[in-house]
């Protein structure tokens, strides 16, 4: 496979699993880092935009839908986003939470570059784990 369709492969996978839309960038992304000669650096960062306009496209249907009806999910993302605000995205990249705080921070109109700000900090900490520990995991087994 080349680098194009490699990197074009890893950002689609990374921003589809950041919407509403079921999806497992890790993966992809760990048998990227073991598979391909592409710069792990250049991975890392198509994987981190990926999602994090993943997240923001969350933001932007928060911001032109209506707010769904009670589920116990989003009490709790609700509560998370009034107490802590933005930082509350930090945790943006947990599976349907992260979907759901994202939606949110749009429903709630919480300013751009904070969210934007926090959801790249929380979605690149869980990709650089991801490739620290699959890595490792190489080296360890080398």
């Amino acid at each position: 496979m080349s680098d194009t369709l490699s990197l074009l492969g890893l950002f689609s996978s990374s921003f589809l699993s950041a919407t509403l839309l079921p999806g497992n960038s890790e993966v992809v992304f760990a048998a990227l880092l073991t598979t391909v000669e592409t710069d792990p650096l250049l991975l890392l960062a198509v994987a981190i935009v990926g999602n994090t306009l993943g997240g923001l496209t969350n933001v932007v249907i928060g911001r032109l839908a209506p707010i769904p009806k009670h589920h116990p999910r989003l009490a709790l993302a609700m509560k998370w986003l009034q107490r802590f605000g933005a930082p509350a995205l930090l945790l943006s990249w947990l599976p349907i939470m992260g979907d759901l705080l994202c939606l949110l921070a749009g429903w709630l109109r919480l300013p751009w570059w904070s969210v934007t700000f926090f959801m790249l900090i929380g979605k690149s900490l869980r990709y650089i784990a991801v490739m620290l520990i699959t890595l490792k995991g190489l080296s360890f087994f080398s």
